[in-house]
């Protein structure tokens, strides 16, 4: 083999490991502010979501957690979604609106109206997602406070 085709092959081998459940999940972690990053390192997570066992994330982050394989993927302190408006379609679960976007899979579903934004992103094995957000409502429920009536 030509040392040219090696990087390729080490790319798709990290690749495999990460798609076979025995690596870490790559998610991006995201940049809040110093008061959002506090509020989301109290966010407590479990070990099982929808069934499916904890995985370790890389890079290593208080903000991110991934469960299963493919991995259902939650990220603390996202920016605001761009698409969410005030007259944007919302589900309510338990107490917690969720904004859903993009209406295919996987659906990447963002807590709003919340001090913190939470983004969980939860691939068509999964379905119906909505089982993965009454999971998690109830922990980010009690652990982000919610945004004044009005504002989302």
């Amino acid at each position: 083999m030509s040392t040219s085709k090696l990087p390729l092959l080490v790319a798709g081998l990290a690749l495999l490991a990460g798609a076979c459940g025995d690596g870490a999940v790559q998610v991006q972690v995201p940049r809040p502010d110093a008061a959002t990053q506090r509020l989301c390192e109290g966010l407590r997570l479990p070990e099982k979501v929808h069934g499916q066992k904890r995985r370790d994330t890389s890079p290593s982050s208080p903000l991110t957690a991934a469960w299963g394989s493919p991995p259902i993927a939650l990220r603390c302190g996202v920016p605001r979604p761009a698409t969410l408006h005030p007259t944007s379609q919302l589900v309510t679960i338990n107490r917690v609106d969720w904004f859903g976007l993009p209406a295919n899979r996987p659906v990447t579903f963002t807590a709003v109206a919340r001090q913190a934004y939470v983004e969980v992103t939860v691939p068509p094995k999964y379905n119906p997602a909505g089982d993965v957000l009454i999971e998690l409502g109830p922990l980010i429920e009690a652990t982000i406070p919610q945004k004044p009536e009005g504002q989302i």
